[in-house]
């Protein structure tokens, strides 16, 4: 086995608007007049839990969704006309009336915002647009929630309508949940837009506020490994996860996971529905592991945020039950190499059911780490990860061009 194993590159943004200048002018046959970036995201620990009134400890990644587009003011008839160029694909459809059967596919996340500037009476011309990305698709990177942010980031440009921060990501957030539906939480939006350079992100997802914590570490990087085994949250099972959430607390007859001890649900066991309670003792568990992850960050206390990020691990597996046995492979490769071999801790990230897992490690031993979980993976699993290092990195942006 080699000694080493190169990671995959992050594209530069000057790369990615390059490429959605060129793949612009060649679907549209001019050049584009606005551009726009927003990040994907990977959160260090805090699962399932943003829906659930919890905090979360997300960062937005160097991976990013770059739009190009022009807006079209000849045209009798106000419509959008969408090229995807990771999917090679393209889509149409009118502005009047939108409505989430108005379109279909990885459209309805760029039409659900659309139809959101156009609640709050943004007069919207036609657009051509094309869309370049350099984050996972389906590995629980959020590149849903980066293509909605950056179609907003370019409707503010182009319309001339900017939005108060919050409420960009709060509209991005309802597109997700009335056009693709899918009832995610505030994290995935909330990082895209409020991401930082060297800063993670402590979202306490009741109040909606961010307490920014400093990653300013050089000798510790963020290492994402991507299972390659897609994931579709829209299949049930993340509706399913917020339901029973929902029915636990209902049972706990609690106003908020906020107000629930683990005591309370350990008095519970053997009374009621054995499933209700450890979706229960995860949400509560991890609404602490991850105050307390922010806490060790703070003082470079990589023993006790390694130890927080596999009890996370264990906890989604066991009690919450969304991991898969690839993810679990990646972890128990990671894991086994250990903080002896420059693995802190490790962790599956994102909704589950596939994607990735984030391990915090060495920045020395990035290339050998990476080798060793690539190469173990492949062997038990007979799929090739996907492999790469981020620094937290700065959110959603309008790009200028000369």
């Amino acid at each position: 086995m080699p000694m080493t194993m190169p990671l995959e590159r992050n594209p530069s943004l000057d790369e990615l608007t390059e490429q959605a200048a060129c793949q612009f002018r060649s679907v549209f046959g001019h050049d584009p007049t606005h551009f726009a970036a927003a990040p994907g995201r990977v959160n260090l620990i805090g699962e399932h839990i943003d829906y659930n009134d919890g905090f979360v400890l997300p960062l937005a990644i160097e991976r990013y969704v770059v739009i190009a587009g022009r807006p079209i003011c000849d045209s009798s008839e106000p419509l959008i006309r969408l090229f995807s160029d990771p999917l090679r694909s393209e889509i149409s459809f009118p502005l009047r009336d939108l409505v989430p059967s108005s379109t279909r596919d990885w459209a309805k996340y760029v039409a659900g915002v659309m139809a959101g500037y156009q609640d709050r009476q943004a007069n919207l011309p036609s657009i051509e647009a094309c869309i370049v990305s350099s984050i996972p698709l389906g590995g629980g990177l959020s590149s849903s929630a980066a293509l909605e942010v950056a179609a907003a980031t370019l409707l503010e440009q182009i319309t001339q309508t900017c939005l108060e921060p919050v409420e960009k990501a709060l509209l991005c957030q309802r597109a997700e949940h009335l056009f693709a539906g899918v009832p995610c939480g505030i994290m995935d939006q909330f990082s895209s837009v409020f991401g930082q350079s060297n800063e993670l992100l402590l979202l306490d997802c009741r109040s909606q506020t961010i307490e920014p914590v400093p990653f300013l570490f050089p000798d510790w990087t963020i290492l994402v490994s991507n299972s390659n085994v897609k994931h579709a949250l829209t299949g049930g099972e993340y509706a399913q996860r917020r339901d029973q959430c929902d029915q636990a607390l209902h049972l706990l007859n609690k106003p908020s996971w906020r107000d629930v001890s683990m005591e309370e649900i350990a008095e519970l066991s053997g009374k009621h529905d054995n499933v209700l309670l450890r979706r229960a003792r995860h949400v509560v568990g991890e609404i602490v592991r991850t105050q307390q992850a922010a806490q060790a960050l703070g003082k470079s206390d990589g023993a006790t945020l390694g130890a927080l990020m596999n009890a996370s691990h264990d906890s989604l597996r066991d009690d919450f039950q969304v991991s898969c046995d690839e993810l679990d492979v990646l972890v128990d490769i990671a894991r086994t190499i250990g903080p002896a071999g420059g693995v802190i801790g490790s962790r599956m990230t994102g909704g589950g059911f596939g994607g990735c897992t984030v391990s915090l490690i060495e920045t020395s031993r990035a290339e050998e780490i990476a080798t060793r979980i690539r190469f173990g993976y492949q062997d038990r699993t007979g799929i090739e990860p996907t492999l790469f290092v981020t620094r937290p990195a700065p959110g959603a942006m309008p790009i200028y061009r000369p």
